[in-house]
């Protein structure tokens, strides 16, 4: 698969709640955390990237009221189901109670009846714009991989027509879809798509993400700007270099690398205003240079275990 085939979609992470971490989330929302208010914000960055082309957004039932406000966009703006793509999550709660400063954002849970609970959730809020359903951060920790109560669930969803994938997070993405692309349920593969954390900073997961794309499902990619560690100022002095030859933001540059892997399909960008989204769609103006870049670049690579450290360590804002 080649750059030019790669879907840019938009996640809702940073637009359905007033806190995530995101570096520079809050003056993003210019302290405007008011649900009316954040609902209007989402509504004008997806009209940006309906406007730019996207065709893909993604939420999950953690994700504050993304769903919600995902829902409402596509009814105001009376698009057909058949035009767009949606795909959303499980296994997280959220329970911050639209507080910025919540001692907890979102409780995992990856049980069954959390399962038969959320997706019920999801289906009454988005219907039959529906088209993908994902475990939310599957883990060899969470147990959700060897239970089999959960998995005959997922299959049952699987066989009347919602197609199923996972995402991954932690420094153990690798192992966590390794282990996953052995699952069968019914005798048949259960998974249709992974998402994952693959960027600049971190690339650990890289082969087994080689060996989904051979296995026929779909690769989606998460956080490709490190939760705005590849964006301005933040940027590493080798990224913002080039950036500048290419002409184009960090944001742009950081994303179209990511573009430029054959074994991407979808790239998520997690653009909190309209200009954001514009200034991520930039990444579709850099040509080939991009794939050169990840071999310029590749000093930027950080281990695993101190990727994840760090991104730990990002405050809620």
């Amino acid at each position: 698969m080649t750059r030019a085939t790669t879907q840019l979609a938009l996640g809702l992470a940073a637009l359905g709640r007033p806190g995530y971490i995101t570096v520079g989330h809050a003056e993003d929302l210019g302290g405007h955390y008011d649900a009316a208010a954040m609902e209007q914000r989402s509504h004008a960055v997806l009209d940006a990237a309906w406007d730019a082309g996207i065709r893909w957004f993604d939420a999950a039932r953690s994700y504050g009221r993304a769903e919600e406000f995902l829902a409402s966009w596509l009814r105001t703006r009376k698009i057909a189901p058949g035009d767009v793509t949606v795909s959303s999550k499980w296994g997280y709660t959220y329970v911050a109670n639209w507080q910025v400063n919540a001692k907890q954002h979102e409780i995992k849970d990856h049980s069954l009846a959390a399962l038969t609970r959320q997706v019920e959730e999801s289906k009454g809020l988005l219907g039959p714009y529906l088209s993908l359903y994902q475990v939310h951060s599957a883990t060899l920790e969470s147990g959700i991989l060897d239970d089999r109560a959960v998995l005959s669930k997922l299959g049952e969803l699987r066989d009347g027509g919602l197609p199923i994938g996972l995402s991954l997070s932690g420094a153990r993405q690798r192992e966590a879809l390794e282990r996953a692309l052995t699952i069968e349920v019914g005798g048949k593969p259960l998974w249709s798509a992974v998402q994952a954390t693959w960027n600049l900073l971190e690339r650990s997961v890289e082969p087994a993400l080689l060996e989904a794309k051979r296995r026929g499902l779909r690769v989606m990619i998460k956080e490709a700007l490190a939760n705005g560690r590849l964006v301005g100022t933040y940027a590493p002095e080798a990224l913002r270099n080039e950036a500048a030859r290419a002409k184009v933001g960090t944001d742009a540059m950081a994303l179209a690398v990511v573009m430029a892997q054959p074994w991407v399909d979808v790239v998520l960008s997690g653009a909190t205003t309209p200009a954001q989204l514009l200034d991520n769609v930039r990444a579709r103006e850099v040509d080939g240079s991009a794939a050169a870049a990840v071999s310029s670049l590749a000093s930027l690579a950080q281990t695993a275990d101190r990727y994840w450290a760090e991104r730990s360590k990002l405050p809620w804002t």
